[in-house]
């Protein structure tokens, strides 16, 4: 039997085109870690994506959970938001990134319990003491409405899917609705050290709300 891959379960939440769409995302499983800082020089965003990557690899390798069920490691997530005293220069879109507040999600299947994470991180902490899986909790989250879209090259070009998908949103009727919990989502299906900028693959999504 093939290993459970997220991605081809909902390909309408992971492999939707580069027009704008409405989804509704339901309840899902992640592992979060939190922080904030420039994602490009960041100490602490490169450790979240190790902890995440390494903590989903323990579990994946581990088959002696009762409930245990072959997958595929899905890809990376975040969810972004700027700090509230964030100054933005010149009025312009793009503030400076050091001022990025954000999570970085991996989900995970249904099997993983706080259990199953405490024992993977054990594993973790003598595979690599280097890590501070603690850092990484188990939580559930549904994100709702929003509307969402491929977008297709480097991540500093996407002010304008955004803007796409800003105009799409309004177009039919619905609203912004950025909250503590609803913020700017990203899943990541491509490698940067493997793809070339203008090749990367970027799901966005956008909270949104009826009028």
């Amino acid at each position: 039997m093939a290993a459970f891959d997220f991605k081809k379960d909902r390909k309408d939440l992971y492999q939707p085109t580069t027009a704008p769409s409405i989804v509704d995302v339901p309840e899902m499983l992640y592992l979060m870690v939190d922080g904030q800082g420039d994602p490009n020089t960041s100490k602490a965003y490169i450790e979240a994506i190790q902890i995440l990557y390494s903590l989903s690899y323990t579990i994946r390798m581990d088959k002696t959970e009762k409930d245990y069920f072959e997958f595929v490691v899905p890809p990376l997530e975040g969810f972004w938001d700027f700090a509230e005293h964030a100054v933005f220069p010149n009025g312009g879109p793009v503030a400076d990134k050091n001022q990025l507040v954000w999570t970085a999600v991996m989900r995970q299947p249904r099997f993983v319990t706080p259990e199953v994470l405490a024992a993977a991180r054990a594993k973790l902490s003598q595979k690599k003491p280097e890590l501070n899986a603690g850092l990484a909790r188990l939580e559930t989250f549904t994100e709702g409405l929003c509307v969402q879209a491929m977008h297709i090259g480097p991540y500093d070009a996407e002010p304008a899917t955004v803007k796409l998908m800003e105009r799409y949103r309004d177009q039919r009727g619905f609203a912004a609705e950025y909250t503590a919990a609803r913020r700017h989502h990203e899943i990541y299906l491509s490698n940067p050290t493997k793809v070339a900028p203008e090749k990367m693959k970027t799901i966005l999504r956008l909270p949104i709300k009826k009028r």
